[in-house]
């Protein structure tokens, strides 16, 4: 079920500002569309506003906080990171963060023109993440679990979607691959572990960042290696994997899968904002679709 969503307006960005961090609160405030869990809106030239919107919990924010200064200075793509903090009150009973704005569009709003640079930063900036992660790093949950404890999600997006020109066996046959693949076996690495086209920035073609930590753990790199069939264009995967070199057959395999029911759960959101039901994203539809004829032509 989704949470009633809470009305977030200019006022009340810049009241919470007034009352939490005056110093900030006459810089320029504008909405950025798009968002889902969290609502953002641009301060300034180089910050924006990260208001819990869709997310029940603060948690998500709260590891973002934590995690991201020590992530940041290490990878070769910009992502956001925290400069102040906002408590939850009386005119916003949430938690909000002011954060560092990474500049370009979101991808299920742009384009890769530039598919092999793509896929070579993708597998830098991946190659950078995925380190052994601390011991006090935050463990998988629902994002981060083997395909084989995936199988309820699969299930309802499957039986959900609206496949069109797809076949449920053809779509079966990757997933099954990646049940039975053997699990993850190495140390527990750092992983964004929600890769979609909403969570990232592109820009001259290629990708400009990485946004949306909120599902950051430590645990299996296959949950991110999706992305090589979720971003990148027909023909990035191989070049991807070539590149970033450190992914077993296993992983692919349990990638592969994972991909697949990324790839529904986009077509989901995108048939929902046909729909016009809360929460549903109509441009999504079409990223998940070519997401999906990657994933099945294995390209």
């Amino acid at each position: 079920m989704i949470e009633h969503e809470i009305e977030i307006s200019e006022d009340l960005v810049r009241d919470l500002l007034r009352e939490q961090h005056p110093d900030l609160a006459e810089l320029p405030i504008r909405e950025v569309a798009g968002g889902w869990g969290n609502q953002m809106w641009r301060l300034g030239n180089g910050l924006a506003v990260r208001m819990q919107r869709m997310d029940k919990r603060p948690d998500l924010q709260l590891k973002e906080r934590r995690w991201l200064p020590v992530l940041a200075s290490r990878l070769p793509l910009p992502i956001p990171t925290p400069v102040r903090s906002g408590a939850p009150s009386e005119r916003f009973p949430k938690i909000w963060t002011v954060m560092t704005w990474v500049e370009g569009t979101p991808l299920d709003h742009g384009s890769i023109t530039r598919g092999e640079h793509a896929a070579d930063m993708l597998a830098a900036f991946l190659k950078a993440l995925h380190a052994e992660a601390s011991i006090d790093a935050p463990d998988a949950s629902d994002f981060g679990a083997h395909p084989k404890d995936c199988a309820t999600g699969f299930e309802d997006f499957l039986q959900a979607v609206d496949l069109g020109r797809f076949t449920e066996d053809e779509i079966r046959a990757v997933w099954d691959d990646a049940v039975a693949a053997p699990e993850w076996e190495g140390p527990r690495v750092w992983v964004h572990g929600d890769l979609h086209p909403a969570n990232v920035v592109v820009a001259d073609g290629t990708l400009a960042g990485v946004v949306d930590f909120g599902a950051l753990f430590a645990g299996d790199p296959a949950w991110d290696l999706a992305a090589a069939w979720l971003l990148l264009p027909a023909g990035g995967a191989p070049r991807f994997f070539n590149c970033y070199a450190q992914a077993d057959e296993a992983a692919i395999r349990r990638a592969r899968g994972l991909a697949a029911m990324k790839s529904l759960f986009l077509m989901l959101m995108g048939q929902n904002g046909d729909l016009g039901l809360p929460g549903g994203k109509s441009n999504w539809g079409p990223a998940g679709r070519s997401a999906l004829d990657r994933v099945l032509q294995g390209l």
